[in-house]
């Protein structure tokens, strides 16, 4: 065996068709697009979404929704989870460097606390945000709430 007989394997290649070179190759004439129509022409291509005419499903279906521009998202962290955070680790002191060690929130969070549970505990706590009943609930318990 030598290099000059080296062969694919029976099976393992196609060779391609060669469209459009004339009647005698057997896809000459319309070159395999059927007669007239938009898809024969050179340069056909279809926009996304395009439904031959009818009015597309985005055109069909109304808008709704509105998301202004400057709004602000907080992680909401409820009064409960503060109360098993505080149980677990025995904490007076509650801010953001507790609540991420935890895992509760990402660097990037803006924090708000709000009013579910319970609070027995006294805690000091320092969030971006606090909702009316979260604050009431930490001043009624003899903590504070301090926002950054």
């Amino acid at each position: 065996m030598d290099l000059s007989n080296l062969k694919p394997a029976a099976g393992s290649t196609n060779t391609t068709k060669r469209i459009g070179r004339g009647t005698g190759s057997g896809k000459g004439g319309t070159s395999t697009r059927g007669h007239k129509g938009q898809k024969s022409r050179s340069g056909y291509s279809k926009k996304v979404g395009f439904e031959g005419g009818q009015m597309p499903l985005q055109r069909r279906v109304p808008k709704f929704g509105f998301k202004p521009l400057n709004r602000v998202e907080y992680k909401g962290i409820n009064l409960e989870t503060l109360q098993e955070l505080a149980d677990a680790q025995k904490l007076t002191k509650i801010d953001l460097e507790v609540l991420r060690g935890a895992g509760l929130v990402a660097r990037k969070h803006l924090v708000k606390i709000l009013g579910r549970g319970t609070l027995r505990a006294k805690l000091d706590v320092e969030a971006h945000a606090f909702s009316k009943t979260a604050e009431d609930a930490i001043t009624t318990a003899g903590g504070t709430a301090v926002k950054l």
